[in-house]
C-alpha cells in the first residue's frame, strides 16, 4: 500500500492586477497519519496564548477562532508566532515549499505563448513538482480565494494528472477546495508563504513581522532570497527567473 501525503496550499498576490509586483505559491506538507497529531498540537498552541475562548476549549468540532495569518501578525500575539514557527522546524514530520516570483508584472506571456492563467498553472505545477513522488499517493488541499477557485483546482487536478501519467489516480488521489479557518495546517502555510513574500518585496515595515523573518532565516539557515538545492526538504525555495527554464 502506497504511503499517503497530505499537502496544504497557499498562494499570495496571484491575481495578475492586484498592483502587487511579487507573487508567492506554497505548500506545508506531512505524511496523513501526522495530521492529526499536527492540528491537535497548532490548536494547543492557541489555547496556550489565550486565543479560544474560555468556554469553548473543549468545542473541538468547531475550530473557528483565531486563524493564523501572516496579515494577523501583531506585537501583543507575537510570541505565539514565534512557538508556531519554532514547533514547525522542531518537527520533523512537517516540511515547506514555496515558489517566488520576483516581478510577475516584467512577464512576457506572448513570448511563451502564455495567458496570466496558464502561467499560474504552470507555477503550481513548478511548486507540487518537487513534493509530488511516484511511490506515494497525495491529497492536495488548497485555500479558497475566489469565485474561480472550483474551475482552478479542476484544472491543476487534470494538469498534475497528465504530468505523472497518473489515469488510474493512483498518485494524485485529490485536489479539494477547503477553507483555511477550519484547517490548522494550511494557517500554517499561509504564515511561511506570507513572510517568504514579506522579505522578497523588501518589506520591513513591521517589527513583529521583522522579529519573525529573522526567526525564520536563523531556524532555516536561508536568506529566503534565493533558491536552496532541490533536495532541501524542510524548507525548500525556488526563486523562478524568466530568463531560466520554468522548472527546475
Amino acid at each position: 500500500m502506497r504511503p499517503t501525503i497530505n499537502i496544504y496550499c497557499d498562494e499570495s498576490c496571484h491575481l495578475e492586477n492586484d498592483n502587487e509586483r511579487t507573487m508567492t505559491i506554497g505548500a506545508v506538507y506531512c505524511p496523513i497519519e501526522k495530521k492529526q497529531e499536527i492540528f491537535e498540537r497548532l490548536y494547543s498552541l492557541k489555547e496556550k496564548h489565550n486565543l479560544i475562548p474560555k468556554n469553548k476549549k473543549n468545542d473541538k468540532e468547531n475550530r473557528e477562532y483565531y486563524e493564523l495569518k501572516w496579515n494577523k501578525v501583531s506585537k501583543t500575539k507575537l510570541e505565539y508566532y514565534k512557538d508556531v514557527l519554532n514547533y514547525f522546524f522542531d518537527d520533523t514530520d512537517l516540511q515547506f515549499r514555496v515558489l517566488v516570483i520576483p516581478d510577475k508584472s516584467a512577464i512576457d506571456y506572448k513570448k511563451f505563448n502564455h495567458t496570466h492563467d496558464t502561467f499560474y498553472y504552470k507555477m503550481y505545477f513548478g511548486m507540487l513538482k518537487a513534493i509530488l513522488t511516484p511511490q506515494c499517493s497525495h491529497h492536495i488541499y488548497i485555500d479558497i480565494k475566489d469565485t474561480r477557485s472550483r474551475e482552478k483546482v479542476h484544472k491543476l487536478e487534470e494538469v498534475l494528472r497528465n504530468d505523472k501519467y497518473d489515469y488510474s489516480k493512483e498518485i494524485i488521489k485529490k485536489v479539494q477546495q477547503v477553507r483555511s479557518h477550519e484547517v490548522e495546517i494550511l494557517q500554517l502555510t499561509d504564515l511561511l508563504v506570507g513572510a517568504t513574500g514579506y522579505v522578497n518585496r523588501g518589506l520591513n515595515t513591521s517589527k513583529p513581522k521583522n522579529e519573525l523573518v529573522e526567526l525564520i532565516k536563523k531556524r532555516s539557515k536561508y536568506s529566503l532570497t534565493k533558491s536552496t538545492l532541490l533536495k532541501e526538504r524542510k524548507f525548500n525555495i525556488f526563486v523562478w527567473e524568466a530568463q531560466k527554464p520554468y522548472f527546475i
